[in-house]
């Protein structure tokens, strides 16, 4: 139970350190590209796809079209829609492959990354910065550094850090929109399933 507690306050930690590194215009220009787009596609490998799902269906109950990337029924990206593409590293082939595909037919593209310099960063038109250990520093050098002054990052496994505060800060985005688009909550549940 004491890794357990102590897991769940590393991760809250690392939540509400990530926040210190948000940028306000850079987060009105993600948002505002959103509005804007007329499809909003979105794409993460593994448990970052599994966020991107979670931000797709918001992006739904607040009245945009949305697609998951792979599903049957995302139609072809095009000029004024947007693609969210969701990957710590930035270098996650078949995100940055999808960023890509969506660049050459002038779409525009979001990252949502903890390395804006990355493939990816360098491929988007916006991005949301998450700050968080992903499974690129794994195996890097300073692991046993780390462990010898009790920063023990196997509390938040591979991706874990990043995978959540990325789920956290979409569904703040998603708050913010509500405001920019005058959306209540009502308006949202009103368009949430009932085939359930």
């Amino acid at each position: 139970m004491d890794i357990m507690k102590t897991s769940i306050r590393a991760i809250l930690d690392n939540i509400e350190a990530a926040q210190e590194f948000l940028d306000e215009d850079t987060i009105d220009q993600f948002e505002d590209i959103i509005i804007g787009a007329d499809n909003i596609f979105v794409t993460g490998a593994g448990r970052s796809g599994l966020a991107a799902k979670a931000f797709a269906m918001r992006l739904m109950h607040l009245g945009l079209r949305s697609y998951v990337v792979g599903e049957t029924i995302s139609p072809a990206i095009n000029e004024d829609d947007c693609i969210i593409a969701i990957s710590g590293s930035g270098e996650t082939n078949t995100i940055v492959s999808a960023a890509r595909i969506a660049k050459n037919r002038g779409s525009k593209v979001l990252a949502v990354t903890s390395y804006p310099e990355s493939t990816l960063g360098q491929l988007a038109d916006g991005y949301l910065f998450v700050k968080g250990r992903t499974k690129k520093e794994v195996d890097d050098e300073n692991y046993m550094k780390r462990q010898i002054h009790g920063n023990y990052t196997s509390l938040t496994p591979l991706g874990t850090a990043f995978e959540l505060t990325t789920l956290v800060f979409l569904d703040a985005i998603v708050s913010e929109l509500m405001e920019k688009m005058e959306q209540t909550e009502s308006d949202l549940k009103a368009r949430h399933t009932v085939l359930e």
